[in-house]
């Protein structure tokens, strides 16, 4: 099939390889030309994926026209808030592709999840989400990896699972789009709390504490809004919300982990050069924990920390002074 996919960042371009691989005919697509002819000079991306050579098969382009004329599927690789912006002017080039969106988070303002972004801002086509603990720098060097696609088309759904599923990069199905969608939302701001605890050297056992705990608040808000809690058991949950909390890889944990060492937003934001999901969804997550009455303590002191209303050593004692109550 002919893919193409939009956002060249470290895990889109990771997704290309898969595909690739896969024997599809592959487009990465970048909105920044400088990066894109980079990418043509030296045979890498190496801002995102610093060492590795990409296939010479893999064709890039800084035009987005050129990128969605003639795909079959398109693979949305965009920041979270970036996805109503880039949906509208794929809009406006081509209707009715369908589209594997991959970003995480919650839109700011609307509290949209982004199927709901998606439908609000393209017309027609298939919609599927393929989330799970899945980081970028090991699935573009073939380390086994395996995440989950979800989607309210069946059809679909298993079309994608097929399109990127080889013997090092596995692929289930899960049809609660809802319970998927807000896994891998929230478990970037509890990676944040991960991160802030490592800064400060806290120990495994708080790490563990807030891994576990944070499990509980996806679920809690996961079936407010209609989810199963099943799927917070699965790759898009606790699998998603362990690999994030404790690699390295992680950008939402090494935030934390400046953050718990005495930097403030900003620096912190600055040294780890890309986007922070996490940073970007914490206020919506919070909101929508107000809208459907769900208690989300560590989401909402992550809060509280960002808008710098607690420091890190004040956000631990918050959270460990609550209330006594029955887990």
């Amino acid at each position: 099939m002919k893919i193409s996919v939009i956002g060249a960042g470290s895990f889109g371009t990771a997704l290309a390889i898969v595909l690739l691989s896969n024997g599809h005919q592959v487009t990465l697509y970048g909105r920044n030309p400088v990066q894109i002819k980079m990418i043509e000079n030296t045979g890498g991306n190496h801002r995102y994926l610093p060492g590795l050579m990409l296939p010479k098969e893999l064709k890039v382009t800084s035009d987005l026209k050129e990128a969605v004329e003639s795909c079959d599927i398109l693979v949305m690789a965009v920041p979270a808030q970036q996805l109503r912006q880039v949906l509208s002017d794929i809009n406006g080039i081509r209707k009715g592709i369908p589209i594997v969106n991959v970003a995480k988070g919650i839109e700011q303002g609307t509290l949209m999840r982004m199927s709901q972004v998606w439908e609000d801002s393209y017309e027609g086509s298939s919609f599927a989400c393929l989330s799970g603990p899945s980081h970028a720098e090991e699935v573009a060097r073939m380390l086994p990896s395996t995440v989950c696609v979800s989607s309210k088309d069946s059809e679909f759904m298993g079309q994608v699972q097929q399109l990127f599923m080889n013997e090092l990069f596995r692929v289930y199905t899960n049809h609660d789009l809802i319970g998927v969608e807000l896994g891998g939302a929230v478990k970037n701001v509890i990676a944040l709390a991960c991160g802030i605890s490592d800064g400060l050297e806290l120990g495994d056992n708080a790490k563990a504490a807030l891994i576990t705990r944070g499990i509980a608040e996806m679920k809690r808000l996961g079936m407010a809004m209609g989810g199963e809690a099943e799927t917070f058991s699965g790759l898009s949950g606790i699998g998603d919300l362990v690999v994030t909390c404790t690699s390295m890889h992680s950008r939402n944990r090494r935030f934390g982990i400046m953050l718990g060492q005495g930097m403030n937003t900003q620096e912190a934001l600055k040294k780890v050069g890309m986007i922070v999901e996490g940073y970007t969804t914490q206020e919506a997550v919070c909101l929508l924990a107000d809208k459907y009455d769900v208690e989300m303590p560590i989401s909402k002191t992550m809060h509280k920390l960002i808008l710098g209303e607690l420091t890190p050593e004040e956000s631990v004692r918050s959270l460990m002074g609550r209330q006594r109550k029955h887990e």
